[in-house]
């Protein structure tokens, strides 16, 4: 299966200009590699870079042409085209700026927006159905983590997924090319605390068999882990056969790292 590694770059970087020099020196950098490798390295790794709603054409434009892809962080939950939102970017508007992919459901998100249930099911409908794929992040708090309660938080996050197909059944046989689950522990996230492998095998087997039971064409489907993915622990979760790939933030934001976490994925799926 081929391995996915995704760069959420958040609120960053600041300017056009850093977003430039960024992409420059990750496009440079995955060249000169190729040229050095008689088999690239990152070959069996697709690469994604997830930027600010503001750069997104601008990042889509400046990879057009490469093998990574662009993504957004969010789409509207209100209208998959246009209307009277001010400050929403709609699924429609977020492909014609050049994104294939969008984030949704990530717990900053949650937080910070109080998404509910029913807000991601309307984003994960608009996304889908103007073409895009959707990474839908689950995952517990430390409260609910120490309260051994992961299981049950992400049963509950996925019902959205269950309730997609009830409202979208024909998304079915598409959709697991189309979606991708991030597992993302919020304790986790930015933190430096990290669950043991076995914790997030375990965790990505349930995932897997719960989505399997929603539709059987998603046991296909990947399933990444996020949270304070970085180029020394890459290799670790990589070597998991139920790890798919990473969702990574501050790391994705330093070229080098960046791509030790991708080469880890691509070595351990080859």
């Amino acid at each position: 299966m081929q391995a996915w590694v995704i760069g959420n770059w958040k609120q960053n970087p600041a300017t056009s200009h850093d977003v430039d020099l960024l992409l420059n020196d990750l496009l440079t950098t995955i060249d000169t590699k190729e040229q050095a490798d008689t088999e690239p390295s990152n070959s069996r790794c697709q690469l994604m870079v997830a930027p600010s709603c503001i750069h997104l054409a601008a990042v889509s434009a400046h990879l057009a042409g490469s093998s990574i892809l662009s993504a957004a962080q969010d789409v509207s939950a209100y209208s998959a085209s246009v209307g009277a939102y001010t400050g929403d970017c709609s699924a429609q508007q977020i492909a014609d700026a050049g994104a294939t992919w969008t984030i949704l459901g990530h717990s900053e998100r949650r937080q910070y927006h109080n998404e509910s249930h029913d807000t991601l099911l309307q984003k994960m409908i608009h996304a889908l159905t103007q073409g895009l794929g959707v990474v839908f992040c689950i995952g517990e708090t430390q409260a609910q983590y120490d309260a051994k309660q992961t299981l049950e938080v992400i049963d509950a996050q996925l019902l959205v997924v269950k309730d997609l197909l009830a409202q979208q059944p024909e998304l079915i046989v598409s959709l697991s090319e189309h979606l991708i689950i991030a597992y993302e522990p919020v304790w986790a996230i930015g933190t430096g605390k990290v669950p043991t492998v076995s914790e997030v095998s375990q965790t990505h087997q349930h995932i897997k068999q719960t989505v399997t039971g929603f539709a059987e064409s998603l046991k296909v489907m990947s399933v990444l882990y996020g949270g304070s993915v970085n180029a020394d622990n890459a290799d670790s979760f990589a070597a998991d056969s139920m790890i798919d790939g990473a969702l990574v933030g501050g790391a994705s934001l330093k070229v080098e790292s960046f791509l030790a976490i991708a080469n880890a994925f691509s070595q351990a799926k080859g």
